[in-house]
């Protein structure tokens, strides 16, 4: 088969124990998120600035074993990415450094406890409709990466919808709904294997967390908002995260009704842990601070089966997005938390902890004669 004729590469998605295919309908969820409580399966990538858009997908399968993304070999193709020294940092270490610097005095003024400050790094990358190899790159990170809300998407653009390619090794659960429980799982507190956990990494964690229970709270029936998951130190390939996990029961009026979708959207968009604490205030000094949009990083990227009552979406970092603009630019998005207690260098040293591997991964060394 030819790769430009694989299926799995247009009009597909496959996530962590679910694949699906042929897209018929797309919904804006920020407008019509009613349509989506109505039925069907539906695929979401949402961009951090707030764009949220959900294909229905008419084929859908489940694997048995829970398996990730694309845990085969791509057929006839290898990944082909750009070169390790082709990517460039929208901020570079100086800049950073003394977004920090700014970030700590907006903390010391009383405008915010804690804020995402985010870097992005592109390279070009040409490749024809609807992108490069997805498969190929989707592998890569199962192989190399493994990540439990790993994802890989390509919708075509038509007439009809807008597009979308990215692939994700993405390790957060930005929100989960089981029947009538919804829960979220902040990361927050990132160490290198065999270092401890600073206390400004526990801070930021109690920040956010408490961040989102408040932001469940707004669909949640009264008092059924917990944390059965409280600063626990998890290992992922090259990295240790600290996470907690906040949950809660639907209430009546959000419980797989029209209002579910918008109002959960409304209440929890963008995920906290990415954007900081007090929110508004955060989105307000990003804006001020960060020279390029996020799009899908930072947002939100998974599935809404409406059938079954459930749904899993993932923050949506350690996640690369290809876009056609300027011949063709595949993106990464690396940042770190920033508190009153963060050291500069040590936020910047975080940021490059976090991109390392993923960049690796994607990257191409190519041998010269």
């Amino acid at each position: 088969m030819k790769w430009e004729d694989d299926p799995r590469r247009a009009g597909s998605a496959a996530f962590r124990g679910v694949r699906a295919s042929e897209p018929v309908e797309h919904v804006d969820l920020a407008a019509h998120g009613e349509r989506v409580s109505a039925g069907g399966f539906w695929v979401v990538v949402a961009t951090f600035e707030g764009r949220l858009d959900a294909w229905r997908m008419a084929a859908v399968t489940r694997d048995t074993d829970d398996a990730v993304p694309e845990p085969e070999p791509a057929p006839g193709r290898e990944w082909e990415g750009p070169d390790p020294g082709d990517w460039a940092t929208s901020l570079d270490r100086a800049t950073y450094m003394a977004g920090v610097g700014r970030i700590r005095h907006d903390i010391r003024d009383g405008e915010v406890y804690q804020v995402n400050l985010c870097r992005m790094l592109e390279a070009s990358l040409p490749a024809p409709q609807p992108g490069p190899d997805a498969v190929a790159l989707a592998h890569r990170l199962a192989t190399g990466n493994p990540a439990r809300y790993a994802s890989r998407i390509v919708i075509p653009r038509t007439h009809a919808w807008p597009g979308a390619w990215v692939v994700s090794a993405s390790p957060e659960l930005y929100l989960g709904v089981d029947g009538s429980t919804v829960r979220s799982s902040p990361i927050k507190g990132t160490a290198a294997p065999g270092t401890a956990m600073l206390p400004k990494d526990e801070a930021e964690n109690v920040m956010i967390t408490d961040l989102i229970r408040n932001d469940l709270s707004h669909v949640a029936r009264p008092g059924s908002v917990s944390v059965p998951e409280f600063l626990a130190e998890h290992p992922h390939p090259g990295l240790i995260h600290l996470q907690s996990t906040v949950e809660a029961t639907l209430a009546p009026d959000f419980d797989w009704t029209p209002a579910l979708w918008p109002a959960l959207l409304d209440g929890t968009f963008p995920p906290g842990s990415v954007s900081g604490a007090p929110k508004s205030s955060a989105l307000r000094i990003i804006a001020r601070e960060e020279p390029v949009a996020r799009g899908a990083y930072c947002g939100g990227i998974g599935w809404i089966d409406a059938d079954a009552r459930r749904a899993e979406l993932a923050v949506g970092i350690r996640t690369f997005a290809w876009s056609p603009e300027r011949g063709g630019r595949l993106s990464f998005g690396t940042g770190a938390g920033i508190t009153w207690g963060s050291v500069a260098a040590g936020e910047w040293e975080e940021t490059e902890l976090k991109a390392r591997r993923l960049i690796g991964l994607a990257s191409t060394v190519r041998m010269t004669s």
